[in-house]
């Protein structure tokens, strides 16, 4: 990164922070456990519920002298909140909305901007262990006692770190396209992230088709899918990261992948690993890592499928998800 001047960083954090988007992603079927059989929609989930993630209503809440931004969808079916722990650059809208609706529709869902992340207000922290606080402080501040975690990427780290900070307060961790603190290729995530970027850049397409999905027929089609999803939302849209936003958060990766590892088998709560088979900007070792070290957890590995294998098989993996939730 030192090579790049601030102006080649500015365009490159603007256009990662850009929406992303597909049309149909075709589902396959296969992973560590059992044999899946494939679907074209998760017909098993409830897709009418009276959330719908067009147009629930952004929200903000102050928690120790910061206003955090949050949508809410599912309360009415009660029972431990979900909690949503986004990826690097993102902020609320970069949720797939199929992932969002397929949980909301049987469980309490809470989507935020961490701190100064999005419409969140505050500084930008430049650690994993901050940010962990911070959720935590969020959580807190919206009065749960116990909740479930989804976390993506960066997120799923985060969800390490509240864990191992606060075990009391997290029921059950789904944990996707992750790894362990110190693990193998973690620090790099800049040096792909900025190359992927420019990829994207200069052939005029999302990053994210890049750095989410794979270069083969079923890996391309399924970005285009995904990113075409991103954009249902169309109102009263999050703001998007800030460049000194962005760069505290790859300042953060940094320090955690090259932070020593630590002992995970103190977390005895159910995790539920994922990922693609094919991983660049954490790769998939990561996941077989957490699995191993993990004593309670289960492991799903997509084929033909990068960082954002939740979202090319989401018609998978929600009922898989939601059945884990439930046990």
């Amino acid at each position: 990164m030192n090579h790049l001047n601030l102006l080649t960083i500015s365009i490159l954090g603007l256009t990662l922070a850009a929406p992303l988007h597909s049309t149909s992603a075709e589902v396959a079927k296969v992973s560590d456990a059992a044999p899946i059989t494939t679907s074209q929609s998760p017909q098993a989930i409830d897709q009418a519920s009276q959330d719908s993630w067009k147009n629930v209503p952004t929200q903000t809440i102050a928690a120790d002298g910061v206003n955090y931004a949050y949508r809410e969808l599912g309360k009415s079916n009660g029972g431990t909140p979900v909690v949503f722990l986004v990826h690097l650059a993102a902020v609320m809208d970069n949720w797939d909305p199929r992932i969002v609706e397929g949980f909301a529709a049987k469980h309490h869902v809470v989507i935020f901007d961490n701190r100064g992340i999005g419409a969140s207000g505050g500084i930008p922290s430049n650690s994993i262990e901050q940010m962990a606080d911070d959720a935590i402080s969020f959580i807190r501040a919206k009065g749960f006692t116990q909740v479930d975690l989804f976390g993506f990427s960066l997120g799923g780290m985060i969800a390490q770190e509240i864990v191992l900070k606060q075990p009391q307060l997290v029921r059950k961790m789904v944990l996707a396209g992750t790894g362990p603190a110190g693990g193998a290729g973690i620090s790099s995530v800049a040096g792909v992230t900025f190359y992927d970027m420019l990829r994207g850049f200069f052939t005029g397409q999302d990053a994210k088709q890049f750095l989410f999905f794979t270069r083969t027929p079923g890996g391309i089609e399924a970005g285009k899918a995904f990113l075409e999803r991103l954009k249902e939302r169309s109102e009263n849209r999050d703001k998007e990261i800030t460049v000194s936003a962005f760069l505290a958060q790859l300042k953060a990766l940094r320090a955690w992948g090259s932070k020593q590892s630590v002992d995970l088998s103190v977390v005895k709560q159910p995790v539920l690993v994922v990922n693609g088979d094919d991983d660049r900007m954490v790769p998939t070792p990561n996941s077989h890592d957490l699995a191993r070290r993990l004593p309670n957890s289960e492991l799903i590995i997509y084929p033909d499928a990068g960082h954002g294998g939740v979202f090319q098989f989401y018609a998978d993996f929600l009922p898989r998800a939601l059945a884990f939730l439930k046990q």
